[in-house]
Order: structure tokens, then C-alpha cells, then sequence
């Protein structure tokens, strides 16, 4: 069996939505100083919709199919959809990853919702805190968020 599925190799060497948003509506990065994948996640909001998404990763193929996945699962969809989306999500979109990369994932799922937390603050919006990733308590032994 291969390591990597075809969707992932598909995502890693073509992978979508490559680039940065001029005056985003909010900007997220996260970074793993185990691994070295820093992930760095742009969005464009109108209406609460999110019409655009782009990332920067500095990592392993799995960190950059997982950013590449994760982009396309939320453009076009609700902010309310995105700040839903598990590493689960991009995992199973992906068709799985090896288990020792599934931290890419999770760095994908909290860089969109450290760029949601920055889009709220950014429009002075009222949101649940508790949606959002926090240092003190995120369950990691390293400094993830860059």
C-alpha cells in the first residue's frame, strides 16, 4: 500500500489556492516547532461568505496538500461552515493521511480558525472564544502558533 494517497500527491504537486490575499480579512498562521510546517492561511469575507482562501506552507508534502484540501473545503461555504471544519474533515477529504502526519491536518484546521478569529476582531464581531484555538490550552508541547 502506498504512503500517501492520490488526492494527497494530487494536492502536493498541484496544489490549489497557492498565494496571499492583499488586505485579507483575516490572516492566520500556525507553526510546529517539532516538525517545521508553518502553515499561513488569507481569507476574503463578503456577506459572510468566504469568496476567497490562500495559504502559505513551509513544510512537508502533507502540510501543503493539507492547507491545499483544506482552502478548497471552505471557499465559497458560510464562515459558520469554516469555523467548523476538523482536521478530520481534511483528513477524510484527503482519503487519509499516514498517522504520523495527521499533525498537518490539525495545523490546517487551526490556521482557518485563527484567520476567523482574526476576521472577528478585525469587524469588531461578537464570537464565542471558546470556538477558537488558545496557546495555554491547545494540548501541544511546542509553540505552534507563529
Amino acid at each position: 500500500m502506498a504512503l500517501y494517497s492520490e488526492k494527497v500527491m494530487d494536492h502536493f504537486r498541484n496544489p490549489r489556492n497557492v498565494g496571499v490575499i492583499e488586505n485579507a480579512d483575516g490572516v492566520g498562521e500556525v507553526g510546529n516547532a517539532k516538525c517545521g510546517d508553518i502553515m499561513k492561511i488569507y481569507l476574503k469575507i463578503e456577506n459572510d461568505i468566504i469568496v476567497d482562501a490562500k495559504f502559505e506552507t513551509f513544510g512537508c508534502g502533507s502540510a501543503i496538500a493539507s492547507s491545499s484540501m483544506a482552502t478548497e473545503l471552505i471557499k465559497g461555504k458560510p464562515v459558520a461552515e469554516a469555523l467548523a471544519l476538523t482536521n478530520k474533515a481534511v483528513v477524510e477529504a484527503l482519503d487519509g493521511l499516514p498517522a504520523h502526519k495527521i499533525h498537518c491536518s490539525v495545523l490546517a484546521e487551526e490556521a482557518i480558525k485563527l484567520a476567523l478569529k482574526d476576521y472577528y476582531e478585525k469587524t469588531g464581531a461578537d464570537y464565542d472564544h471558546a470556538a477558537f484555538p488558545d496557546c495555554a490550552a491547545c494540548g501541544h508541547c511546542c509553540d505552534h502558533h507563529a
